[in-house]
């Protein structure tokens, strides 16, 4: 059972900007937001706000609140731009991401979403950028804003956690095939062909934003000589469970470490999703390796086969030590049903 103390927890870990955690916006582009000022990088064209000489104004908009009792249910509002100035040639342009799911509904290891058992069959599932269109029944996904089907979740900077694939259905960073690596700016991010900025890959920029102008990938050698390495590295100063992300299924994205600090490189399903503690609870890992947050709603299954799709997989995939933990989901009412028919029994039993 889910308690809305829970899901306010993960909320404040979310740079919001509508001053609530229980009561969502009627419109998160209508809100007023947060100002970031970018003095070089934009003209007005790209620029998502307005030009005021050569300085591009844009709003960070980000509303994450949490409702219901028996059901908790979490609810989404964001127009995608972060709070630092990204480096980009292109157009970005402020969306209406909003949507509303249960909150970490209960999953387990024993009834799968996905169960890919062959190459075939988890590159069918991982190497498709609209896998991720739509949640498991049970997350009772309810969009409000803008139909974005490739969006798997939203960053706690209100960024999108695009699905982790390219355009042309490989990995964006080490692609096969022959398809071209994707230009990113040092924060990971960029904008599609909607103009929606997003990452594919965690982001330590969403949790420490930079000021100034940010660099290129390519134009920062750290990243561009390993584009995951350096994913890890900008969490050097956050060793322990810490959320960056929510999922469009209700489960939370936490970052390359776990509550002891050690870095997440193995415990992990085909979806990057890992039961990480003893109540049994399922959530997303920032990694080193493909899909890198998420790549499917999970949970999913462990088989030892790869995809095909990125030269950065994992060959296989191995179940965390609480992946066999039941999850207690008895109501009060359900309980005190078992002590009377425990206690009726024992009557039984002491008048024989």
């Amino acid at each position: 059972e889910q308690f809305i103390v829970d899901c306010t927890t993960i909320a404040k870990n979310f740079y919001t900007t509508c001053g609530s955690y229980t009561t969502a916006v009627s419109n998160i582009t209508a809100t007023t937001g947060v100002n970031v000022s970018c003095s070089a990088g934009f003209n007005s064209t790209t620029c998502p706000g307005t030009m005021y000489g050569s300085t591009c104004v844009f709003a960070h908009k980000l509303c994450v609140t949490c409702s219901g009792s028996s059901t908790v249910r979490i609810r989404v509002q964001s127009n995608g731009l972060p709070l630092f100035c990204p480096f980009t040639p292109s157009i970005l342009n402020e969306q209406d991401i909003d949507f509303e799911v249960n909150f970490n509904p209960t999953v387990s290891v024993n009834s799968l979403n996905q169960n890919a058992t062959t190459t075939a069959a988890l590159s069918q599932l991982l190497c498709n950028i609209q896998t991720e269109a739509n949640a498991p029944t049970s997350a009772n996904l309810v969009s409000y804003g803008t139909q974005l089907t490739t969006v798997a979740g939203v960053s706690v900077d209100g960024v999108a956690l695009m699905n982790v694939n390219s355009a042309n259905d490989v990995d964006p960073f080490y692609p096969t095939g022959g398809n071209p690596t994707e230009s990113v700016d040092a924060c990971f991010g960029h904008p599609n062909d909607h103009y929606v900025y997003h990452y594919h890959i965690a982001s330590g920029c969403a949790l420490n934003p930079p000021s100034g102008t940010i660099a290129s990938c390519t134009g920062t050698p750290s990243c561009s000589s390993s584009v995951a390495t350096y994913s890890i590295s900008l969490y050097n100063s956050y060793r322990t469970l810490t959320v960056i992300g929510i999922a469009k299924d209700g489960h939370v994205v936490y970052g390359p470490y776990d509550s002891t600090g050690t870095q997440v490189t193995s415990g992990f399903d085909i979806c990057n999703g890992m039961f990480y503690n003893s109540n049994g609870d399922y959530a997303y890992f920032a990694t080193q390796t493909f899909p890198y947050m998420t790549g499917c709603f999970g949970p999913g299954n462990y088989p030892n086969v790869s995809v095909n799709c990125s030269s950065n997989a994992p060959s296989s995939y191995t179940k965390s030590k609480y992946a066999g933990h039941a999850v207690s989901t008895f109501s009060s009412e359900t309980l005190v049903l078992v002590y009377t028919i425990t206690f009726l029994m024992t009557m039984v039993t002491l008048k024989q």
